[in-house]
């Protein structure tokens, strides 16, 4: 059987579905029974797409080597654009909960998209898995059994960023990040850990092209280091522009989800010099690592980001939990979800789901580098190991 997955284009909210199994009809998708059907929602057009792509094709490589299958049962994946907008990815997530009855809903866009589709998947029951979004109400008070996020809480890669600059002896360090959750999350993050001074919190629009203005500020204000969050094409933008001002030799930059695999290939030696805190990188060196890495490349022909390998241990968690969830009940599906993170393999190393369904699991800090030829990320060091996220304890949820 060819379990190559095939697009079909559809016409609103930009859809097309992916058919991870061939000759499985929409209709014949009968939910918990003989196939399964899983709803991905990422930001697919517009500065972002690449990190919703990496998502997709992610979770698309573990369906495709697990025979078109999960939990051994035929998988379809409707894939959805949110376009990186609030009431977009809303309507996406009321389709896939009432009209296509899905087992399941992956990606979940960005932190502002997936807080307001919360409601409505908390309510349904659905079992819902966040790749790219770990926001801080959802890992407190606002925790839902049925939510799950297989990335990070968004406080985390910035906490070890905090603990390593404080390491270091920094004294000022500079913060700069967009304006939305995700940005107020990861400076949160790097002050719980920093405990010299914040010369300056800055938060600039979402998918702001030009950084002239904040980087002449940056400049005046003259800090032992600057840490920033701005991911995908903000990342490009933002680095590009601090080179080009003569900066990044004179304020060393620490950053999260800014220099990665989805932004190295425009960045190149731009970065070099720059450190990065993450859960994952392509530089790790294990065995599950190592596969994916080279699979991935080997059929996408370029190096995955940490959205890539979330997206890929997501679908390797719903594996193993679809195939031990009882037929049509959604919180034996939740229950197996909970259970199947402390029993697959992650890419990333250590790895299992807290009492608020949030990963406990190592954050790295990264040096971009030379090395024949190529600029790749290195291990440098891992400040925090099996982190615990800083609100789980306000989670109702054992």
């Amino acid at each position: 059987m060819n379990t190559t997955p095939k697009t079909l284009s559809r016409t609103p909210f930009r859809r097309s579905a992916l058919i991870a199994a061939a000759g499985l009809a929409l209709t014949g998708a009968s939910q918990f029974t003989a196939a399964a059907t899983i709803g991905f929602m990422a930001p697919l057009s517009g500065p972002q797409a690449i990190v919703g792509q990496d998502q997709v094709d992610g979770f698309m490589l573990a369906v495709e080597q697990l025979g078109g299958k999960l939990g051994g049962q035929a998988t379809t994946v409707l894939k959805e654009d949110d376009q990186l907008k609030p009431e977009i990815g809303g309507q996406i997530v009321r389709k896939f909960i009432d009209k296509d009855k899905v087992d399941a809903i992956v990606g979940l866009s960005f932190s502002n998209v997936l807080m307001a589709s919360l409601p409505r998947i908390a309510e349904s029951g659905t079992v819902a898995i966040a790749t790219n979004a770990g926001p801080s109400p959802l890992a407190g008070a606002g925790c839902k059994a049925n939510v799950f996020s297989a990335a990070w809480q968004n406080d985390g890669a910035a906490e070890a960023m905090g603990k390593f600059a404080q390491d270091k002896g920094l004294k000022k360090v500079y913060l700069m990040a967009p304006n939305y959750q995700a940005g107020k999350d990861m400076l949160t993050g790097f002050k719980r850990y920093f405990k010299g001074q914040i010369v300056d919190e800055v938060y600039t629009q979402v998918n702001q092209p030009d950084y002239s203005a904040e980087l002449a500020q940056l400049q005046a204000a003259a800090p032992d280091a600057v840490f920033v969050f701005y991911p995908g094409g903000m990342g490009v933008n933002f680095i590009k522009q601090m080179s080009q001002a003569g900066l990044m030799a004179k304020v060393p930059l620490y950053s999260v989800f800014t220099v990665d695999g989805t932004t190295l290939p425009g960045l190149r030696d731009a970065a070099v010099g720059s450190i990065s805190g993450a859960m994952w990188d392509a530089a790790l060196d294990t065995p599950e690592n190592k596969k994916f890495v080279a699979d991935f490349e080997r059929k996408y022909k370029r190096t995955p980001s940490a959205y890539a390998a979330t997206a890929y241990d997501a679908a390797n968690i719903l594996n193993i939990a679809l195939g031990k969830a009882k037929a049509g009940d959604a919180k034996a599906l939740a229950a197996a979800v909970k259970a199947a993170g402390s029993e697959f393999k992650s890419v990333r190393g250590a790895f299992a789901f807290n009492n608020n369904n949030l990963p406990v699991q190592n954050y790295y800090a990264f040096e971009t580098v030379k090395s024949g030829g190529n600029v790749v990320g290195k291990l440098i060091g891992t400040p925090l190991a099996k982190q615990s996220d800083a609100y789980h304890a306000q989670c109702a949820l054992k």
